[in-house]
């Protein structure tokens, strides 16, 4: 059912785009194409509910079949979609191509469509999370921004995993990226995003309170302050790479959530804390890969994947 939390006491909210991906059906460039709903937030959101947290998503979706679907899998999840809009513009498509190692890549089809045209809001929350494609369209990505940094000035907690997409690695997003570190509490990279931002000295020497760098079947990295903690892989059998970095994103929020901890206090997380939410986000990752598409874990998957 349509989720409308009456407390948003503890509530995650993730902001930008549900998109549909068309995957192949096997590792055949002309073979054919099965939709899969996604989109870096929207997975985002789907893994949060899927651990416990209270989870809320804003973004414009269409009314076309594929919005209808996105919809209906936010509520069947449980997410609160009290704050997404509907309009008759198009859903985003995204063509996948699976290389031989199951890393997925993206062609994006985007223009004139629904989440583009967002208006969200800075509601009342704990954790703020943007990032992806909807940082990078317009209007869409100007509004959000200004979200940000509103969510920012309340004190709460704001999270950024920018997911640079070829289309988007251009010096002009990078600086406007950068721009938005001052307000950013949790950034989650992939080693080849440390690069595009100048390297992971320069970003320890932001603002951002804690980095957090995928380094694909080598594990998970920290910088916190003056803690680095490397977190290696867990094991699997990879199917696809699809949703495993959002895996990750929404593992990190939903663990930084049951630890109580808010902005200005990760750097107050012990080394073992840390450790725990990496090891855990590295489990639930791992998970992800051994299953097509953006299937990620439940908590107890998670617990049994360690073995507990």
């Amino acid at each position: 059912m349509r989720g409308a939390f009456a407390s948003l006491e503890n509530m995650i909210t993730v902001y930008g785009e549900g998109l549909v991906d068309l995957v192949p059906s096997q590792n055949n460039p002309l073979s054919p194409l099965v939709p899969a709903l996604g989109g870096g937030p929207f997975n985002v959101a789907v893994v949060l509910a899927r651990q416990g947290a209270k989870v809320a998503f804003q973004s414009r979706v269409s009314e076309d079949n594929y919005g209808d679907a996105l919809m209906r899998r936010l509520e069947e999840e449980g997410v609160d979609t009290s704050g997404v809009q509907r309009g008759p513009e198009p859903t985003t498509l995204a063509v996948t191509t699976i290389d031989r190692e199951g890393s997925a890549s993206y062609n994006f089809y985007c223009e004139g469509t629904a989440d583009r045209l967002v208006e969200p809001e800075a509601v009342d929350c704990d954790i703020a999370c943007f990032g992806t494609c909807s940082l990078a369209w317009e209007p869409g990505a100007s509004r959000y921004i200004e979200v940000l940094h509103r969510h920012a000035a309340a004190g709460r907690l704001v999270a950024l995993d920018p997911n640079i997409r070829p289309d988007f690695a251009t010096d002009a997003h990078r600086e406007r990226l950068l721009g938005l570190l001052d307000d950013v509490n949790l950034l989650k990279l992939s080693e080849e995003e440390v690069e595009f931002f100048g390297g992971i000295d320069k970003l320890r020497a932001s603002s951002v309170e804690a980095v957090v760098t995928t380094r694909g079947g080598e594990g998970l990295s920290l910088d916190c302050g003056e803690l680095h903690l490397d977190v290696p892989a867990h094991h699997t059998e990879v199917s696809d790479t699809i949703g495993a970095g959002d895996t990750i994103m929404g593992s990190l929020l939903a663990a930084i959530e049951r630890a109580g901890l808010k902005a200005g206090q990760l750097g107050q997380a012990t080394e073992s804390q840390w450790h725990e939410i990496l090891t855990l986000s590295a489990a639930a990752a791992a998970i992800t890969c051994s299953r097509t598409g953006a299937q990620p874990p439940t908590l107890d998957e998670v617990a049994a994947e360690l073995g507990r």
